[in-house]
């Protein structure tokens, strides 16, 4: 009876560890299945880096292991932060024929159009130091290229003014150090702080200078976006040209004498006040005060059905 027992429990026993290993064989498994499928649907791949990089002709040294890595940087943050680089995409498109035409006009390399992007992606920001607008100029720079800011003005987001005064302190810049790649850093750090850390450190190029994590930084962000943008197929990035925006026709309104409201000089215009701030980011406050009789141009855009909507009929509210 007692061996009875015992070849019975010896049976459970051996069942339950049967079970036990055929599930733990499962898992491994299904483990091994899942992962391979993890590889396979969401790989994600190192960078080939792109040869002979540069900016505005000027050569960036990438045989170097240094310079590698700090463009591999910028390359992974810019090509795995999808959502914010296909936004330069489609901004790009909008604002860049603005910009290229007073870059030409000046004599700035077309390069310099990718530094306006990677200060400000396009949009009109204020940075934490007080810069603003796609240029990020800050307040006592933009006076003294002559920019109007105050309470109600502020041209800096102006963005034919800006890219003005941009390309003015650029050419400043170039005549200076002799280089378009110096000229950028330097608009990050300074002319004078650039001079500064030239003279101290017994070179003037660039890549050899050791510079603020900011400014070491700089150019490479303009490198990496410009090879990205201009050759989205390289890096996995893949849009209509529907997908894009672009920017609408516009007449321009000169302007020499107060607008005391700007939202019934917007009605007066078959548009509404969103519409004047949006395409006049420089109108700080609702009134265009001008006791100097200053002139100014307003744009107002030319569809202004696709612009603004009928109003909600009050009945229709609950």
């Amino acid at each position: 009876m007692n061996k009875k027992i015992l070849s019975i429990l010896g049976l459970i026993i051996l069942i339950v560890l049967s079970k036990l290993f055929i599930s733990s064989t499962y898992l491994k498994t299904s483990d091994k299945l899942h992962q391979q499928y993890f590889n396979k649907q969401y790989g994600i791949y190192s960078v080939v880096h792109p040869n002979n990089l540069g900016f505005a002709n000027e050569y960036c040294p990438t045989t170097s292991n240094e310079i590698f890595e700090r463009v591999d940087k910028e390359l992974l943050k810019n090509i795995y932060w999808q959502s914010n680089t296909l936004l330069y995409f489609k901004r790009s498109n909008k604002y860049f024929p603005i910009i290229e035409k007073i870059l030409e006009t000046n004599n700035i390399p077309n390069d310099f159009k990718y530094l306006a992007l990677i200060e400000s992606g396009l949009e009109n920001v204020f940075s934490p130091s007080g810069a603003a607008g796609f240029w990020q100029i800050m307040r006592g720079t933009g006076k003294e290229y002559g920019l109007e800011v105050n309470y109600a003005i502020d041209e800096r987001f102006n963005l034919e003014k800006s890219t003005q005064v941009a390309c003015d302190y650029l050419n400043k810049a170039y005549k200076e150090f002799g280089s378009w790649t110096l000229a950028a850093a330097s608009y990050n750090m300074g002319i004078n702080g650039l001079k500064r850390k030239i003279k101290s450190q017994g070179t003037n190029n660039y890549y050899n200078l050791h510079l603020s994590s900011e400014t070491s930084r700089y150019v490479f962000r303009i490198l990496v976006v410009k090879e990205i943008l201009e050759n989205p197929q390289n890096y996995g990035f893949v849009f209509r040209q529907d997908d894009l925006y672009t920017y609408p026709e516009v007449d321009l309104i000169k302007i020499d004498s107060t607008i005391a409201d700007l939202n019934k000089f917007a009605q007066s215009h078959e548009i509404n006040y969103k519409i004047l701030k949006h395409f006049n980011p420089w109108l700080r406050v609702s009134s265009l005060p001008d006791k100097s009789r200053r002139k100014y141009v307003l744009k107002i855009p030319k569809n202004k059905e696709s612009l603004v909507f009928k109003d909600f009929e009050s009945d229709n509210i609950n």
